[in-house]
């Protein structure tokens, strides 16, 4: 009997995804387990593998087309068997016909995990998609989709935005938030330096603003013709990259960076000393691990750089989520340690070998590069000294580890050579001042310099 190859589930605010290329041609033998196409979102590539051993007979969906979770992508099976119909695999709702003008949309109502609903006046959409429209402060029912059913994608949203034309949409709602930019479980600090718990109740509608154009980026300088090179395709990852740097930098946060130099004498002596005890539990004792050990410490020594600015105040949260920057093929991911503030060294460490190793491999979930509060980057592992990184939004902080290197310092009056490297912080001047800032950096610089 044929087995059916659904689109996945990706994560739960995840309700669609892009078949970016296909392992494997109709007709081929596939494995079980192994890799069989590569799905894209938003925010990671991920492979699918083949549920069962067999042949693939056939291919519903082409690379570069969008659907939801529970389409039918594929037939395994042996050669000769009957194959059902393309919509067959699909969802009931995905399957559903949808009217081509639906009824003007109503405010979202939120999920039980605070992610706006996905569905609004018979019109279903992504996170992606609602978070756009909130931005850009967009009526959804004026753009025409080009998705199933006539869903609105990402794709139909820039097109729109590309003409210059905004629509405005119902005045938002705390409900309709993304749930990227809600946050959890906290304290809501005020400039009166009032703490409160975060309520929980929604918040009553804003008086209506007047309509204002979205905010358009500088136009990007055309290539002359006749210049001699080629056009490299952006993928969805370097999209999704440059989109969220450009909305960190130019329409959100003030960026200011401090540097501190660190001695990483004593954590290099720790290392060396347990990097065996730590193999034989089949971890790899990387310096990564310290550093979030020493951001978890500098957090809770000056919890408002673990924060996020909001209308209301800055919120502080009581969990620490540390996002890990990592390079892969095609660009960066930031999976996010979760809880870092209840993991010893050797979680730690075998948490950062986990998702570095999943990212990349194509094996993380979406979820999984979601909910940092804090973000720490090893820009030296390719030889930079300084650097300062871009905030990842709505982080309040990003912390840059340059290059170690040996050094020559001046130590009670004796010359002594020392391993040294830079690290900087990079804060949202809105929520932190200098000084503060710098009692942060200050602390983590003593727990490494101190680690015992």
């Amino acid at each position: 009997m044929a087995t059916k190859v659904i689109m996945p589930q990706l994560g739960e605010s995840v309700v669609e995804g892009t078949v970016s290329r296909w392992l494997y041609n109709v007709g081929d033998q596939v494995k079980e387990y192994e890799p069989l196409l590569e799905v894209s979102t938003d925010k990671v590539d991920t492979e699918v593998p083949a549920p069962v051993d067999g042949t693939l007979l056939k291919v519903y969906v082409q690379e570069g087309e969008t659907v939801e979770a529970g389409v039918l992508l594929a037939v395994i099976g042996t050669p000769g068997e009957d194959v059902p119909a393309g919509d067959e695999g699909s969802s009931a709702e995905a399957a559903t016909p949808q009217p081509e003008h639906a009824a003007p949309a109503a405010p979202a109502v939120s999920q039980g995990n605070g992610a706006p609903a996905m569905q609004k006046s018979g019109m279903r959409i992504s996170p992606v998609v609602a978070r756009m429209a909130a931005e850009h402060n967009l009526d959804l029912t004026q753009i025409k989709g080009t998705g199933r059913g006539g869903r609105v994608t990402k794709k139909d949203v820039q097109a729109y935005l590309s003409q210059g034309e905004a629509v405005p949409a119902a005045t938002a709602t705390a409900e309709e938030i993304p749930a990227w930019e809600q946050p959890w479980d906290g304290e809501l600090f005020k400039p009166t330096g009032e703490f409160k718990e975060q309520p929980r109740a929604a918040a009553p509608p804003a008086a209506p603003a007047a309509a204002s154009p979205p905010p358009r980026a500088i136009p990007a300088e055309p290539v002359p013709q006749g210049t001699p090179g080629e056009m490299l395709p952006l993928d969805n990852m370097r999209r999704s990259i440059a989109d969220h740097m450009v909305h960190s930098k130019l329409h959100t946060s003030p960026h200011v960076t401090t540097i501190f130099e660190i001695d990483m004498s004593a954590v290099l002596a720790h290392r060396a000393a347990h990097k065996d005890q730590f193999a034989k539990q089949g971890i790899n004792l990387t310096l990564t691990a310290y550093f979030v050990a020493a951001v978890v410490e500098a957090c809770r020594a000056y919890p408002i750089l673990n924060s996020q600015w909001t209308d209301e105040g800055v919120y502080i949260h009581h969990a620490v989520h540390v996002g890990m920057a990592t390079a892969v093929a095609n660009g960066l991911l930031v999976p996010v340690i979760k809880n870092a503030q209840e993991l010893s060294l050797m979680g730690l460490a075998r948490y950062v070998n986990d998702l570095a190793s999943r990212a990349r491999n194509k094996q993380l979930k979406p979820d999984e590069l979601q909910g940092s509060t804090i973000t720490i980057t090893n820009h030296g592992v390719s030889g930079s000294l300084v650097a300062t990184p871009i905030i990842n939004q709505p982080n309040a902080a990003i912390v840059g580890v340059g290059i170690m290197e040996k050094r020559v310092k001046v130590i009670d009056d004796a010359i002594a050579i020392r391993p040294c490297v830079y690290v900087s912080l990079t804060f949202d001047h809105r929520i932190s001042d200098g000084a503060t800032a710098d009692g942060w950096l200050m602390a983590l610089k003593q727990t490494l310099e101190n680690w015992s």
